[in-house]
């Protein structure tokens, strides 16, 4: 089967939802305002859902890998946002290596875990 894929868009809730909105903007995603309850937050053609919505056992089990082209450098770049002094429960993990490639992590403020990874060539 061809699926023609355009985008792929997972849909994450919120704890504090404007909160998050916050959080999200500062980490550099463009936000598209859909409707009172959900945004779209878009890197280039990359994107997800956040919703004004808080269902506990769901986010706390929600992760996201997003692929970088260095995650040396966009570690860096986390830790220049200051992101956990400026938002309650946000969490960052140092890169680290594995035999795929490298990943760091970001605990967003409602517990959704960010990997951001970078993958071995070859």
């Amino acid at each position: 089967m061809n699926h023609n894929a355009i985008s792929i868009r997972p849909f994450i809730g919120a704890k504090d939802y404007e909160l998050s909105r916050a959080f999200y903007r500062d980490l550099g995603f463009e936000e598209i305002v859909l409707s009172p309850d959900m945004c779209l937050f878009k890197t280039g053609v990359l994107g997800f859902y956040l919703q004004n919505a808080w269902v506990k056992d769901w986010v706390d089990n929600s992760m996201i890998f997003l692929e970088v082209d260095d995650v040396n450098r966009y570690w860096r770049e986390l830790l220049a946002l200051n992101l956990e002094g400026k938002y309650a429960g946000v969490r960052l993990t140092p890169v680290k290596n594995e035999p795929w490639g490298s990943e760091c992590f970001l605990h967003d403020p409602s517990g959704i875990l960010w990997h951001f990874g970078q993958f071995n060539n070859g």
